[in-house]
């Protein structure tokens, strides 16, 4: 059920098709954000209408609120959220990262402070394994340490170290739990589920790729992973996380000779527009990121002329739709003038408005590129997008 075929190259660029249990995605993809279990503003309905195939959810979240318990008991992730297609969850690492001085890190794992209620808790590798296991996505990611953007060599190589090793981990429990083994006496209501009662006991693990900006550490680790085992995927982490854009680039641009081309790439949290392409461009396959609907909520808009602030007083009479090309509720149905009525008299549906579009570009974004790859013809395209976004008109 793990299956990913490249079936088209333009350059290092790729169009794929990977197989998962609740369905087939084509790549390259955007991945919706679902934090916890809900992509903000937008329901199933509203995703499935502007072609999401793969969500992302949020492994530390739903482990402090409501609980993976919760999640099984009412049937697991995908029935929980009302979401029949494939889901992808990630490990919590970055999240537990981002608890800087609510977190202490050792070998053996995270001890951290809630955000809901203040309670110290623990994550570890195997924890965090067996919290995704319970919820039952399709895709699970291993328990990672992220380093910051700038991280000097050093401190890269050390979350690089640890990452490796506690993948070991995550990848040893969740052998045991395929072959079988069942979760910890924590878990005694998730335990209390019958077997045939879960959504699904076929999920693959996905390894994460740390190593910052330091092209050899990248490469040291990724031969260390592939080392470990055959793996269905690979995630690389630890970038668009506070280093400039260029250096994320020129990291990528010396990794992509080196990845294994049977394997989808995913590429941690980047979703804004410019960086999808330059990402496809250098061999990316999969993408996550909160940017559609955290900049949507606050009123600005990805347009193929660039980004448009639907606040600025230039919209208050204008009849044009957000984005003439584009076929989701919002464009085919209000005008600018609205939507900025909207955002100014702080009514609700101008937040989803500009969500449902902006998730909607991103989707349509990566069609097109997947398009162009199949016609060789990706670094035309690319250059043609880039001269209207960044020099609209």
């Amino acid at each position: 059920m793990f299956e990913f075929q490249v079936e088209a190259t333009s350059g290092a660029a790729r169009s794929g098709l990977l197989t998962l249990p609740h369905g087939r995605v084509e790549t390259p993809v955007f991945m919706p954000v679902g934090t916890q279990a809900t992509v903000r503003t937008l329901s199933p309905r509203d995703l499935m209408t502007v072609g999401a195939s793969l969500v992302l959810a949020n492994t530390y979240h739903l482990h402090v609120r409501p609980g993976e318990d919760v999640v099984a008991t009412l049937g697991g992730l995908h029935r929980f959220m009302g979401w029949d297609r494939p889901l992808l969850t990630d490990s919590g690492g970055f999240q537990v990262f981002s608890l800087d001085g609510f977190r202490r890190v050792d070998e053996d794992g995270v001890e951290f402070q809630s955000h809901v209620d203040g309670a110290r808790r623990r994550l570890t590798p195997e924890r965090a394994t067996d919290i995704q296991w319970i919820l039952g996505a399709d895709v699970a990611m291993a328990f990672d340490h992220v380093a910051p953007g700038r991280a000097d060599e050093p401190t890269a190589r050390d979350a690089l170290e640890r990452t490796l090793r506690w993948l070991e981990r995550c990848a040893r429990r969740h052998r045991e739990l395929s072959d079988g083994g069942t979760v910890g006496p924590s878990d005694r209501q998730a335990q209390s589920v019958r077997p045939s009662d879960r959504p699904t006991v076929r999920q693959t693990l996905w390894p994460i790729l740390q190593g910052g900006t330091h092209h050899a550490l990248r490469t040291e680790g990724l031969q260390r992973i592939l080392e470990m085992g055959a793996w269905t995927g690979l995630a690389v982490g630890g970038l668009a996380v506070g280093e400039p854009k260029p250096a994320m680039y020129e990291t990528l641009q010396a990794l992509e000779p080196r990845l294994p081309a049977a394997l989808p790439r995913y590429l941690m949290g980047v979703g804004f527009p410019e960086d999808l392409v330059a990402a496809v461009e250098r061999g990316m396959d999969l993408f996550d990121c909160v940017a559609p609907t955290r900049n949507g909520r606050n009123g600005a808009a990805f347009t193929p002329d660039g980004p448009v602030n639907i606040r600025n007083a230039a919209h208050r009479e204008d009849p044009r739709p957000l984005d003439s090309g584009c076929d989701c509720e919002t464009c085919t149905t209000f005008s600018r003038g609205y939507l900025r009525h909207l955002f100014v008299a702080e009514e609700l549906l101008g937040l989803r408005l500009l969500s449902l579009h902006n998730v909607r570009y991103l989707i349509r974004l990566a069609a097109q590129m997947r398009a162009a790859i199949r016609a060789g013809d990706l670094p035309r395209w690319a250059a043609d997008w880039r001269r209207r976004y960044t020099q609209p008109g």
